[in-house]
């Protein structure tokens, strides 16, 4: 019978080698210019909306407006300075950033030039949290039996 023991990288690198592996990484880190570091931070956010996009958690909800936090934040921009950007009101983006307002082409482009993505994962952001708000409606089905084709049949012979 094989043994199928998982391996565990304290099980292959001593906690010395761990920790000069850290040193190491850290050491490179520092050495990056603020432009590359910037990069990174920038990729990073891109990474985490294409993980919630494709992951099949159904538990946790991002509004686009967490990501654009993210971006905000790695940039030291206000929303208010994004809104003036894009030419609107802050008011009227934040409708779109929290789901209140759908995103149309217009804002997903801008979102999209803004954050050097591509405008599908705007779109997709906002499609996986409209597929979440089914789910958890689903939960109610009963409330939705009334919608049943057939009782416009019954409805018609009686």
């Amino acid at each position: 019978m094989k043994n199928n023991k998982e391996i565990h990288v304290n099980h292959l690198w001593s906690d010395r080698k761990q920790e000069g592996l850290k040193d190491f990484i850290l050491l490179h880190s520092k050495k990056q210019s603020d432009e590359r570091k910037l990069r990174n931070e920038l990729l990073s956010i891109q990474f985490q909306i294409e993980d919630y996009i494709t992951s099949n958690n159904y538990n946790t909800k991002l509004k686009i407006l967490d990501f654009i936090k993210m971006y905000l934040k790695t940039l030291n921009v206000t929303q208010k300075k994004l809104a003036d950007l894009f030419e609107m009101k802050d008011s009227n983006l934040h409708k779109y950033l929290i789901g209140e307002r759908k995103l149309n082409a217009n804002i997903v482009l801008k979102l999209s030039s803004f954050s050097h993505t591509t405008p599908e994962h705007w779109l997709r952001v906002q499609v996986k949290n409209e597929l979440i708000e089914i789910s958890k409606e689903r939960e109610n089905t009963g409330k939705y039996q009334k919608y049943d084709y057939r009782n416009l049949l019954v409805a018609a012979e009686g």
